[in-house]
């Protein structure tokens, strides 16, 4: 068993930060938060509610983001958007070369993903969040391959998820910044 005793509730405006050494859980409690992965013991509500009793109705209300940035490589960021939009629960009031400006991609719509740095690559499955109508962000590692600049940039991005009501869950090696008072939720699993 990686962890137990785990107890915590993500409202509206929080952010839960996982911490910890490699192979201490992060990445399998977050699968489990997303319902792709049964924990051993114990249940996970939302709204109440058992998530994997919800099922579907559950995962209209998260997006996930892994280690893979799931872009489509042949596809330029402009259809790779189009794709999202069409998948699930998506915003129906947000432009998709807006969404790529917002992470930094304006100018770069028509190029072919492959030809995207990694950064570049992450920003675009970070515009795949904006997308979505999704309540929850859950992220592995939403900061890898992104400058300094770039790190900046997309905590503005959570923060504004945020701002709005949103919730996030997420492992990160990086201090996070946020400029406004957003509550975290810190959970270290290497003390556990």
């Amino acid at each position: 068993m990686l962890f137990e005793g785990l107890d915590f509730t993500i409202n509206p405006g929080q952010a839960l930060v996982l911490e910890g050494r490699n192979g201490s859980g992060k990445t399998s409690l977050l699968r489990i938060l997303c319902g792709i992965r049964l924990p051993e013991a114990g249940d996970l509500l939302w709204q109440g509610e058992d998530i994997f009793q919800l099922g579907p109705e559950f995962h209209e209300h998260i997006a996930y983001l892994g280690h893979k940035d799931g872009s489509k490589l042949d596809l330029t960021p402009l259809e790779n958007l189009r794709i999202a939009k069409g998948l699930g629960k998506a915003r129906q009031d947000i432009d998709l070369e807006e969404a790529l400006d917002q992470v930094g991609l304006y100018g770069f719509e028509d190029v072919p993903t492959r030809n995207l740095s990694a950064g570049q690559q992450r920003r675009l499955a970070i515009a795949r969040l904006l997308v979505t109508d999704a309540k929850l962000w859950i992220l592995d590692e939403p900061f890898t391959s992104l400058d300094r600049k770039g790190i900046e940039h997309m905590e503005r991005l959570f923060e504004g998820h945020l701002n709005k009501g949103g919730m996030a869950a997420m492992t990160t090696h990086h201090r996070i910044g946020f400029k406004d008072e957003i509550e975290l939720v810190r959970i270290n699993l290497s003390e556990r």
